[in-house]
């Protein structure tokens, strides 16, 4: 059976993440429903990360194995005339068969998105974090300086998550700031592998540093002691969106 890779955009807010679920929905679940619909045979989809409920995607990497060949560009027509506004198939193309989209990516880079203005925006609402006092840009730039290489990062890690050690890389994290008031920050974070909500903790560390809770020299020391109740609060879901798959 030839296998398909391909990219999918979706809007992660009536969703309860990627990964399919038995009482909630999920985008696999609607993916896997477009696919056999498309194909007219069960179809069992492989994604490239789960997703928390809320978090948005504009590149997620998914693989599926499929009965019979659709060309590459008429693949994403195909789909999208099945699936609903909050969903859809970007780019696709045909893979070998031991390629897997969890397990053969290099990487991933995420945006958190923090909207900063006395009134809030009901148009950013569904995909930035509101914060009504604008946070010093400049602290938490020189503050994300000290995230990147390897380190333990139990500081930035919830409870309940599965992982066997803490340890991971980062590539990088930045910070940009688009206008004044309103402002759009922007918190990018690009890594081997992450934790659970560690982006969003990131984030909310990097928050806690432009209002002055935190100093940007205290970075090192939170990584070093891995405990979490120093580092800042987890930002909500909604201001996540996976940006990237490095492949």
């Amino acid at each position: 059976m030839p296998r398909i890779a391909f990219i999918t955009e979706f809007d992660g807010t009536d969703f309860a993440g990627f990964q399919s679920q038995q009482n909630a929905r999920a985008v696999q679940d609607v993916l896997e429903r477009a696919l056999e619909e498309l194909y007219k045979t069960q179809i069992r989809l492989t994604g490239c990360s789960r997703t928390d409920a809320g978090v948005h995607a504009r590149c997620h990497l998914s693989h599926a194995d499929v009965p019979f060949v659709i060309p590459e560009d008429k693949f994403p027509l195909a789909m999208n005339a099945l699936l609903p506004d909050d969903v859809a198939v970007k780019k696709s193309f045909y893979v070998k068969d031991d390629f897997s989209a969890r397990f053969d990516i290099k990487g991933k880079r995420y945006i958190y998105r923090i909207y900063s203005s006395p009134a809030r925006s009901p148009l950013h609402d569904r995909n930035a974090y509101y914060c009504p006092v604008m946070p010093d840009i400049s602290k938490m730039i020189s503050a994300a300086e000290h995230f990147a290489g390897e380190h333990d990062f139990a500081a930035f890690c919830a409870a309940g998550g599965s992982q066997k050690t803490t340890v991971r890389r980062l590539f990088g994290v930045k910070v940009k700031a688009e206008g004044e008031d309103p402002c759009l920050i922007e918190i990018e974070v690009s890594g081997e592998a992450f934790l659970y909500n560690m982006v969003r903790i990131i984030a909310g560390t990097l928050l806690y540093v432009g209002q002055g809770k935190i100093e940007p020299e205290e970075i090192p020391a939170i990584i070093a002691n891995c405990d979490r109740s120093r580092a800042g609060k987890t930002l909500p879901a909604k201001g996540l969106t996976l940006e990237e798959v490095f492949i």
